[in-house]
């Protein structure tokens, strides 16, 4: 199976254990939990766990749909939490749930997600022990995106953010949860450390690629097209890498921390390309796939892992 129907079949599993647990849901509160998950996405993190569960054993996956649940939720609550911070109106084509209700609701719906995902992994046909272990790992896991959030926010204030700043928090804030996805797979598939570890580091590097693509898509890529508000990082005055290396060059991206006209947008990304700083930021995510690509030369050669090793590329190559 190519990746593409591979991501297409997974994302379907998803969206009907979603649509079980999550699609009649009663009360303000229920809804506005359930917003975000009933209005789609790619799946990604749960498909990072099966991935991972199947390299180790085949088949393994079967019974923890549960545990990959939990990480979509776990994903889920912290959009609802970040559009908050930043302002966001819209997320995956639809209105922000601080929009459509308000802000103390969407903090509750986050909390209801967040605690939801722990109750997942708990109901995963799994040993005790495993679950344990996973438990442990999204919880910590969550500390570390807080963290990573935390960062990214402070980073807003400052004009002395560093490169090495910058890639610690894009660690904490979106790789921790690709490399918790894959270990907690690995371990309730019933991996041994090296190969759990393996996989963490996996997720790890190539889920900081992802923030770094992230940036660039939230730059050049129209509403219709990735469903969030283009160039919003530029607006809040988001400290990416693209700002940093572009500073490097002489363009100082913090004067557009403000609305701005499709225009301007347009003209700001061709100085960036004239600039060659897409290009740089572009070879840096790259690094961080290769790397992350050689952390699971370790496993056992099978489909799943080759499978990952195409997910890995489909973090560059994807346009929204």
């Amino acid at each position: 199976m190519d990746l593409k129907d591979y991501l297409e079949d997974t994302a379907t599993q998803v969206d009907k254990l979603v649509y079980r647990y999550f699609g009649e849901t009663c009360g303000e509160l229920g809804e506005a939990s359930s917003h975000l998950l009933l209005a789609g996405g790619k799946r990604l993190r749960p498909v990072m766990l099966i991935l991972s569960a199947d390299a180790i054993r085949k088949g393994s996956s079967i019974d923890l749909m549960p545990a990959a649940l939990a990480l979509e939720l776990t994903h889920s609550f912290t959009l609802i939490h970040d559009d908050i911070m930043d302002g966001d109106v819209v997320r995956r084509g639809v209105p922000t749930v601080h929009t459509k209700w308000n802000m103390p609701t969407a903090i509750l719906a986050g909390d209801v997600l967040f605690a939801s995902a722990f109750e997942f992994i708990a109901m995963t046909d799994a040993p005790d022990n495993a679950k344990v272990r996973a438990i442990s790992m999204l919880g910590r896991t969550c500390v570390q995106i807080c963290e990573g959030q935390h960062m990214d926010m402070s980073f807003e204030s400052r004009d002395d953010v560093l490169e090495g700043e910058y890639l610690k928090m894009v660690e904490k804030k979106t790789g921790v949860l690709y490399a918790a996805s894959a270990g907690i797979g690995g371990i309730l598939a019933g991996g041994n450390p090296s190969y759990v570890d393996a996989l963490y580091h996996f997720g790890l590097g190539i889920g900081m690629a992802f923030q770094i693509q992230d940036d660039i898509i939230d730059l050049l890529a129209p509403p219709a097209v990735s469903g969030k508000d283009q160039a919003s990082d530029l607006r809040e005055g988001k400290k990416t890498l693209i700002a940093m290396k572009a500073l490097e060059k002489g363009f100082d991206l913090s004067e557009f921390r403000r609305d701005l006209s499709p225009a301007e947008v347009d003209a700001i990304i061709k100085k960036l390309e004239s600039l060659g700083v897409l290009e740089e930021v572009r070879m840096s995510a790259r690094d961080l796939i290769k790397n992350g690509k050689k952390r699971i030369s370790i496993l056992p050669d099978s489909e799943e892992k080759q499978l990952l090793s195409d997910l890995a590329d489909y973090f560059l190559s994807r346009s929204y």
